[in-house]
This record gives structure tokens, C-alpha cells and sequence, in this order.
């Protein structure tokens, strides 16, 4: 199965039955519950150093605003001190920072700091718990937490004296991709989000009369409902014509409500795309980060 894996598999799992569910009027959240203390130590912690003969790789860690520590893989080039652009990586549901590492690495390779971060519920060691989704307020809670540690990774790149602070971009996947979204509403320091494999969040495809309390912690925070808020930021969607997982409707309807700028590209492909769509995917972000097109 994908390295961006679907949580339609992990829903499947806890027999949440699926489909479109009926809309509703729940408040979108304050994005105060997003913020955090940003004057808190970021005490990032190295714990390995690997040189690639095309970049240098860092297993590291960083405190988390919410508790704990958030590991991470930050990938540099391996040529020049920068300033570089920057491009932060986020993987699929279940996975971990390692699953993101290939795709953080190709950016590396052409002229950008990479990182990726490992989701909350796959913390300390990258794997990921039995029970990723609990349908408790738990969800909730791991879903801020996610958004505030991403922002903590801005906070850790623009603090950085070999990255451009005005250049920096986001790549998420699956799960990665619905997330963006999110980020995308509530933090105004990414200049572009590529949003690949993905949909408005949980919410749409839970269907269960004893979910009232979860579907009220969920509602106010479902990407889909923060995406619309990207702007000036802009946004690239790439979705599969024939995906198993994510039907064309909630495809669509994530991208209709995303802000303008937007960029959306369609593949005659099921939910892994192909090299074209990574392909498309670098140029594009390369575009808006100003990183010349061919280096890697």
C-alpha cells in the first residue's frame, strides 16, 4: 500500500461506515485554538548527521508547543550555505516522517531545505499507534497539536540563517494534502501549497449516530473548511481521475472551496499518480520558490 496512506483504511478498520454525509451548521473554530506560545524554545536537538553525496540529512527533534517533542528529518543541499528556499514535507495517515523522507530529500537535491515531521499519534518513534483514530476528542487534539507543531517548523526554518524567511512552501500528501489545507486557513508565512491525493478531511466521510460528540470536535476544524483561506498563498491540487480512495466529488469540492490563486491538475491515474504528477508537482514548487528549474 502507498507510503500516503489513506485514513478511509484506518476508518475501515474501526467499522465507521462511509459516505457523504449530510452537511452541516457547526461554527467554523476561532484560529486561536491553533496559536501557540512562540516565544517557548524551540531546543532543537540533533541525533544523527548523514552525508548523501547529493545532500546531508538530519535525524532531529524540537520541543512540541502542546507537550513532548516532535521528531523531524531536515534535509540540506549539498552545495553553498544558502540562503535557501524552504519546503516542508508532510506524510500520509498512517506513516511518519520517513515515509515523507524521498520526497523531502528531491528538494534538497535541487536547492531547498526540506522537513518533515513525524503526526502526532505516530510519536515518539515513528510508529504509529494501534488506535490512530479514536473517535474521542482525541482526534481533535492530535489535529491542533499537528497544525501547531507545522507552524513550530516555520518558526524552526525562518530561525535558520541559511534559510530565505519569504520563501517557504509546503508538499502534502493523502492525508498531508487535507492538512495543508488546514495549515493553509490559519498561517500566513507559506507562500505555496501543493496539495496532492486529498479531500476536505474526515468529517464527509462519517456516517454514525453515536459520532454528535466527535463530529462537534471535528466539524469546526475540517480543512475544507479552511482552505478558502490560503490567499495571498497559493495553492496547486493533483488528484486522480480513477482514485480508489478519494472519489472525484470530494476531490472537487476540496478544490472548489479553495481560495484564489489555485492551480488544479488531473490525472488519468488511481490514488499514486505517477512520475508525471511529482514531476508537475517540483516544477510548480520550484516556480514559486524561485528555484531554477533542472538542478536536481
Amino acid at each position: 500500500m502507498n507510503v500516503f496512506l489513506r485514513w478511509r483504511f484506518l476508518l475501515a478498520l474501526i467499522s465507521v461506515p462511509l459516505g457523504c454525509a449530510a452537511q452541516t451548521t457547526a461554527p467554523t473554530a476561532d484560529p486561536a485554538v491553533f496559536d501557540y506560545d512562540r516565544e517557548l524554545p524551540l531546543d532543537v536537538v540533533v541525533h544523527a548527521r548523514t552525508e548523501h553525496a547529493d545532500h546531508t540529512e538530519l535525524d532531529i527533534s524540537y520541543r512540541s508547543p502542546a507537550g513532548g517533542r516532535v521528531p523531524a528529518l531536515l534535509f540540506l543541499p549539498a552545495d553553498g550555505n544558502g540562503p535557501w528556499p524552504a519546503v516542508i514535507v508532510q506524510h500520509g495517515l498512517p506513516g511518519s516522517r520517513r515515509n515523507a523522507a524521498s520526497f523531502a530529500a528531491e528538494y534538497a537535491r535541487m536547492g531547498a531545505v526540506a522537513l518533515a515531521i513525524t503526526a502526532p499519534w505516530a510519536r515518539p518513534d515513528d510508529e504509529p499507534r494501534r488506535n490512530i483514530l479514536t473517535m474521542t476528542r482525541q482526534d481533535a487534539d492530535d489535529q491542533i497539536q499537528l497544525i501547531q507543531d507545522l507552524r513550530r517548523a516555520i518558526d524552526l526554518l525562518q530561525a535558520r540563517p541559511d534559510v530565505d524567511p519569504d520563501r517557504i512552501a509546503y508538499s502534502g500528501g493523502s492525508y498531508g494534502g487535507a492538512m495543508g489545507g488546514l495549515l493553509a486557513g490559519v498561517e500566513d508565512r507559506i507562500v505555496a501549497y501543493a496539495l496532492w491525493v486529498g479531500d476536505g478531511g474526515l468529517v464527509a466521510h462519517v456516517k454514525r449516530p453515536d459520532a454528535t460528540a466527535w463530529l462537534a470536535a471535528m466539524e469546526p476544524i475540517e480543512p475544507l473548511r479552511w482552505v478558502g483561506r490560503a490567499a495571498p498563498a497559493e495553492l496547486l491540487f493533483q488528484n486522480g481521475r480513477f482514485d480508489e480512495f478519494v472519489p472525484v466529488a470530494d476531490a472537487e469540492a476540496y478544490q472548489a472551496a479553495g481560495s484564489e490563486p489555485k492551480t488544479i491538475l488531473w490525472y488519468d491515474e488511481g490514488y499514486g499518480l505517477n512520475e508525471q504528477a511529482r514531476e508537475d508537482r517540483r516544477r510548480w514548487i520550484a516556480e514559486r520558490l524561485a528555484i531554477p528549474v533542472g538542478v536536481e
